[in-house]
């Protein structure tokens, strides 16, 4: 079972709004997102399940998660990346054109800057290939 960072009820504190009814859905995207995309290498102890064992890697992850939820919604998306935002459309002849990154490729729109800003502070990117020693 793949892990889920954080609840409904975490994104409702998190947002001071009532979750979308998909939010169970959303946090799972999200939180697949945070494993596949964001902490490719980040080292910290977990239980047999995975799941962070230290409070501040696992207050850390759910923030992330809830934020990520946030940032889809700001910006009309369900965490596809179909509704990143876009600096240029076009109709005729069909033109689409994304916001660069720092190294000029496309950014990712499905990653909020808040979210890695959480995971950065509780040291969770960034890490070399390694083991963890306790």
């Amino acid at each position: 079972m793949a892990r889920v960072y954080a609840t409904a009820d975490d994104l409702t504190d998190w947002t001071g709004d009532d979750p979308p009814a998909d939010a169970d859905r959303l946090l799972a995207r999200a939180s697949r997102l945070i494993d596949n995309r964001l902490l490719l290498t980040a080292v910290y102890p977990v239980d047999p399940a995975g799941m962070p064992t230290e409070p501040e890697h696992a207050d850390a992850l759910r923030d992330a998660a809830c934020a990520l939820v946030e940032w889809w919604d700001d910006h009309g998306d369900d965490g596809t990346g179909a509704g990143g935002d876009y600096t240029n459309v076009s109709a005729g002849g069909i033109s689409f054109s994304r916001a660069t990154g720092s190294s000029g490729t496309p950014s990712d729109p499905r990653i909020a800057p808040e979210a890695v800003e959480i995971l950065g502070g509780a040291g969770l990117l960034r890490h070399g290939v390694g083991t963890w020693r306790p």
